[in-house]
């Protein structure tokens, strides 16, 4: 239960992916772990006179008010040396794909090249940055450098982390500098579906979906449905007809996991709009259309081509598993051959993408949206098409533009793609 009495508390039950995700980033020993430690009134991070002490990124959920769930993220120093130190800060600069908004922690009387560049990549990234001038009371910036923040229009504050001093201007820039996307997040379901109106879930029960549980998708899906007011029939897919007979009018939508798309479709009547949960992710978390143009990339797959297919969590694989199994099998039927496959997981990810010919994620339920879009731009940049499990299961069986239907700027993507392809060949 929330502490009513104070601004930030520890609140475990909302998923990653809808906290704010504030990375805290600096050199090493500029005090960013008893900046962490003091916000959120714990020791979260060991603290030490010691250069390096943070290894590896150190998350701490909380609830912030009036933000509500956040995640902070502790990195190691970008100044650390060595072999070692150079991966620690290779996971370092992992953690700005996933930052909705920086923390740049600064020894008050040191500002070098290594600020600058952060500075920089946090403007090219487009991540809103906050610096925090540490250790105030031993030292201050000069008045030329708070100039050149000011005129970068760049926020700052002064603190004392190790004394518990600052706590308020630091909650009250977070407050001020949280992007509008987190604010005014994509809806998932809400705005396709009236108040009232039925949305038949098709919900499988396999070894996917552990005993006694539903999967992250089908459980965000019912929550925004249950928000907005609409009504919500949940069958298994074998019984989608008979839920179907049930009503006495076609529901507004039927969603339906994406391993029983073939089926549903089938049962589903032409009349009755339909998609799947990884597609309303696809749109939540990333950017639909683009998901698309990657699909129509599989038709110039050929054999022997290589295959990347990214999992934004970590488990451990089962027998006929989407990512490793079931989709890498469709892929081949409809190339008509051998595709070399490699996964990833996590926050893993390669940092040269050329060998690859297309890259296929999962939704990312657990991830926030600014690691997807992450993703999707080092594609773009690459040169290699990325689409999504819903929109990749959807294509390779014959059915995207139907699962399109509730999404028209994307339906019509892909039929404007789909008929220059024709043209074309």
């Amino acid at each position: 239960m929330a502490d009513q009495g104070h601004s930030m508390t520890e609140y475990r039950p909302a998923p990653k992916s809808f906290r704010l995700h504030i990375g805290i980033f600096g050199r090493r020993n500029a005090g960013k772990s008893a900046l962490l430690n003091m916000l959120t009134r714990q020791q979260v991070s060991i603290v030490s006179d010691v250069a390096g002490t943070t290894t590896d990124p150190v998350e701490k959920p909380m609830e912030m008010l009036p933000l509500g769930p956040v995640l902070f993220i502790d990195t190691a120093g970008v100044d650390d040396e060595g072999a070692l130190g150079a991966m620690r800060v290779k996971k370092t600069r992992q953690v700005l794909d996933r930052t909705d908004l920086a923390l740049l922690v600064v020894d008050a009387g040191r500002w070098d090249i290594f600020e600058e560049q952060l500075l920089t990549e946090f403007r090219q990234r487009g991540i809103p940055v906050i610096v925090v001038f540490n250790k105030a009371d031993v030292a201050r910036p000069d008045a030329t450098l708070l100039a050149h923040l000011d005129q970068q229009k760049i926020p700052y504050v002064f603190t004392a982390a190790i004394r518990q001093e600052g706590l308020e201007a630091v909650r009250e820039a977070l407050i001020q500098n949280a992007p509008e996307d987190f604010i005014n997040s994509p809806p998932l379901i809400a705005d396709l579906v009236q108040p009232g109106q039925i949305v038949v879930l098709v919900v499988p029960i396999d070894k996917e979906a552990p005993k006694g549980r539903l999967i992250q998708p089908q459980v965000l899906t019912l929550r925004e449905l249950l928000d907005h007011g609409a009504l919500a029939m949940v069958c298994r897919d074998f019984e989608l007809a008979q839920a179907l007979q049930s009503l006495v009018e076609p529901p507004a939508l039927v969603v339906t996991d994406s391993q029983a798309f073939a089926h549903v479709a089938r049962v589903t009547p032409p009349h009755v709009k339909m998609t799947s949960f990884s597609i309303l992710l696809a749109r939540q978390k990333g950017d639909l259309s683009e998901f698309v143009r990657g699909a129509l990339a599989i038709d110039r797959l050929r054999p022997g081509d290589r295959v990347l297919v990214a999992e934004s969590c970590s488990h451990h694989p089962i027998v006929d598993d989407i990512g490793r199994e079931k989709i890498p099998r469709w892929l081949q039927e409809r190339v008509g051959g051998t595709l070399h496959f490699t996964t990833v997981q996590g926050h893993d990810f390669p940092e040269d993408l050329s060998p690859y010919r297309l890259l296929v994620h999962c939704g990312a339920c657990m991830w926030n949206r600014r690691e997807v879009l992450t993703r999707i731009e080092l594609c773009r940049r690459a040169g290699v098409p990325i689409c999504n499990y819903g929109v990749t299961i959807a294509y390779t069986l014959g059915i995207l533009d139907r699962a399109l239907e509730p999404f028209p700027e994307a339906q019509r993507v892909y039929r404007e793609l789909s008929r220059s392809a024709t043209v074309a060949s």
